[in-house]
């Protein structure tokens, strides 16, 4: 049960509402985030554009994306940002053999610039908690920056770190608010609720 009161589209006035409504079209349902973040309709309102704009169609593969993403909810043990990323995922071609792969961490036969995100993504997630500025202070190695910045334009490293960024803050809204699923359960081996599930 969600933390805060779940809003409707009719609660809301303005632009949160148009917002609301243009996400309900695409979805053909108000996600539970959407709900909950209607309460402050001023960030809605400029929340849904910039997640669109994060998180659709831009200069980064759309699947090394979404894989990214993907374990960024398994990294902060998100049960819903790990179905809706899986959910994007298939969308645009990985297949769930792959995300269980990247939720265990068995990356050997990706490729090395699909290595190079995924380990981008693990040390942006889980370094700035307790490593010291002074011990690195962009979180992250100097071989795994070095890598993206061969394999990567500065619009594709600028993407990606932003949507890395951005899932982190959501997973973390995401699991305190306690969001019920509104998206397919996350492939079998991944969910963080279950036993089995990703040990990221």
């Amino acid at each position: 049960m969600a933390w805060v009161e779940l809003l409707e589209p009719g609660d809301v006035e303005g632009p949160a509402r148009e917002m609301v409504e243009s996400g309900e079209a695409q979805y053909g349902r108000v996600l539970n985030t959407w709900a909950a973040i209607l309460n402050r309709p001023e960030i809605f309102a400029a929340y849904l554009p910039f997640v669109r704009a994060v998180a659709g169609p831009g200069t980064v593969d759309p699947r090394v994306k979404d894989a990214s993403a993907f374990l960024v909810g398994v990294l902060n043990h998100c049960r819903y940002t790990v179905s809706h990323r899986a959910a994007s995922a298939r969308r645009n071609g990985v297949d769930d053999d792959d995300l269980r792969r990247i939720a265990a961490h068995d990356w050997d036969d990706f490729d090395p610039s699909m290595r190079a995100v995924l380990q981008f993504t693990e040390q942006l997630t889980t370094r700035p908690d307790d490593l010291p500025y002074t011990a690195g202070p962009r979180a992250v190695d100097r071989e795994v920056l070095d890598r993206l910045s061969a394999d990567l334009t500065d619009a594709q490293v600028v993407e990606l770190a932003m949507s890395v960024s951005l899932w982190n803050a959501l997973a973390r809204f995401h699991r305190v608010m306690g969001f019920d699923l509104d998206m397919p359960e996350p492939p079998t081996g991944t969910d963080p609720a279950s036993e089995a599930g990703a040990s990221g």
